[in-house]
């Protein structure tokens, strides 16, 4: 039996929820991926690796808020 579909606002925002998780999913494998390549378990050179996590990091932060406001500005016409 399949579920019955969702209204446009609903599908918009489960869409933008995924998003969301995924900017921050992101952020933290990027932190690890470079927290891994500084200890030299990823051969990658250490400025690089610090790069990445430092990357990561604001990713992490500064990613989510940053769609938010992109995304309400869209919803207002601006």
């Amino acid at each position: 039996m399949t579920p019955p579909p969702l209204d446009p606002t609903a599908a918009v925002a489960r869409a933008r929820y995924m998003w969301l998780n995924a900017a921050r999913i992101g952020g933290i494998a990027a932190t690890i991926a470079g927290i891994a390549g500084t200890r030299g378990i990823i051969p990658l050179p250490y400025a690089i690796s610090v790069a990445i996590a430092v990357g990561g990091i604001l990713a992490f932060f500064f990613g989510p808020p940053a769609l938010v406001k992109r995304w309400k500005a869209k919803d207002r016409g601006e």
